[in-house]
């Protein structure tokens, strides 16, 4: 598996096109990743940016889903709705749906947020206004995400 990070700005063109910030170009291309990817709604008022590979793994682990229980049908549906494959052109950009534009509220300005082996498309001003909701103790969040570490509790306990 292979790691990417960064937040990058980006613009849509008139004709629906983004191109790929140079630094994840490198990111890519360093882990022998190609600039072939699924573009899909995000969980959030985003979209996401799979390189091809990693969208393959996660479509095999949702085709395993029952399409007779209807919890796991709906589920299977919205995954798979507007998923569109793109292969970035000769100038590194890539075309992105006016369907999927419209579901994320993709402005002309974009942030590209980058992590584990994935990217979030953003709207700007959407993202920045997510920014804000940033918690203010950002350890309390940590440690009720992550619970206390039982390796460092017993490495006090026995010093």
């Amino acid at each position: 598996m292979f790691r990417i990070t960064g937040e990058y700005q980006a613009t849509i063109d008139d004709k629906g096109r983004m191109k790929l910030p140079a630094g994840l170009i490198k990111q890519f291309t360093e882990q022998g990743v190609a600039l072939n990817f699924t573009l899909n709604r995000g969980f959030d008022k985003c979209l996401m940016l799979y390189p091809k590979t990693v969208w393959d793994k996660k479509a095999s682990e949702v085709d395993t889903l029952n399409i007779y229980h209807p919890e796991q049908r709906q589920f299977l549906r919205y995954f798979y709705r507007g998923a569109t494959n793109t292969i970035a052109d000769a100038a590194d950009r890539l075309l992105i749906p006016k369907s999927l534009a419209d579901h994320a509220g993709l402005q002309k300005e974009i942030v590209l947020f980058a992590y584990l082996n994935q990217v979030e498309l953003w709207d700007a001003q959407t993202y920045y206004n997510e920014l804000a909701k940033e918690p203010t103790n950002f350890s309390d969040l940590a440690e009720k995400v992550f619970g206390r570490n039982p390796l460092a509790q017993s490495s006090i306990q026995t010093a």
